[in-house]
């Protein structure tokens, strides 16, 4: 935790919220992915609190340093009431919601539920579609990451996740990611509980349900050569289906060249839309 940081420990549903606080000014919650830590959302970048924001970020239930949920309560309802108990804990009525994969479904699946509570949204990677089937076979990749895991620890996750798929300039860093994120949990098995629950979990169930969504939103997406587990095609479907919604997407190549890093693994260039879309969000108020 950055030496300027408050604690915030949130108890809630029998589990305890590791989080953390800093900065002042317009609330900002980052919400992070499934395996992931409160530290994969802007990647370590401070540039929302120099630009005078409060920002908020935990670990989800069962990941980091929060504890583990009993009987596997891992779904979108339990992550959204866990968003819930953080901001009245915070002290928050409303914020702005930056959350990447598992953390942009907890954010619309709240969004939904706590129209009220939200000043924007920010969905970074979105993945889940709810018109696509769902077959039991549809999970057997994250089956098999869970599987590494509790077997293997970190080195059976790696084992299990078909690095040979991640485009060969940046399969050295994601390696290198997914040990460090991996390393830093303290309950590795609800880490894999999570994984056989979350990806199975309905965050929403259609999406027209996102022509509700009435708050400034943006949806970061990625392009497929990059990161095909979370498909630009289904980015693409959350910003045409949110009113309003602006899409923002890395640069495609060209000529050849080097396919250009998403934004989402850049936590600057991600802070710096952020910090857009709160300037937007306070102006349309």
């Amino acid at each position: 935790m950055p030496a300027n940081a408050d604690a915030l420990n949130v108890a809630t549903s029998g589990v305890t919220l590791a989080g953390e606080q800093s900065g002042e000014g317009p609330a900002i919650v980052l919400l992070h992915g499934l395996t992931a830590t409160r530290r994969y959302v802007v990647m370590g970048s401070r540039a929302l609190e120099r630009s005078g924001h409060r920002v908020i970020c935990y670990d989800a239930r069962g990941h980091g340093r929060s504890t583990p949920a009993a009987d596997r309560a891992y779904g979108y309802e339990h992550l959204a009431a866990d968003l819930l108990a953080v901001l009245d804990a915070a002290g928050i009525e409303r914020a702005v919601l930056a959350g990447a994969s598992m953390g942009a479904h907890t954010a619309v699946r709240f969004a939904l539920e706590h129209s009220a509570r939200v000043t924007a949204l920010a969905l970074i990677t979105p993945a889940f579609e709810p018109a696509s089937a769902r077959p039991e076979e549809q999970f057997t990749h994250w089956d098999a990451l869970a599987h590494g895991l509790r077997e293997g620890g970190v080195e059976g996750f790696i084992g299990a996740y078909e690095l040979a798929a991640v485009p060969e300039p940046w399969r050295a860093t994601v390696e290198t990611v997914l040990r460090q994120r991996l390393s830093a949990h303290e309950h590795p098995d609800a880490v894999a509980d999570a994984l056989e629950v979350v990806p199975r979990s309905r965050p929403f169930e259609a999406m027209a349900e996102l022509r509700a969504v009435e708050v400034p939103t943006l949806v970061v997406a990625s392009r497929d050569e990059a990161d095909p587990e979370h498909p630009l095609a289904v980015g693409e479907r959350y910003a045409e289906a949110i009113p309003g919604a602006t899409l923002a997407v890395e640069d495609a190549s060209v000529g050849g060249h080097a396919i250009p890093s998403p934004i989402a693994w850049q936590g600057g260039q991600l802070s710096k839309l952020l910090i857009e879309l709160v300037a937007n969000a306070h102006n349309n108020m």
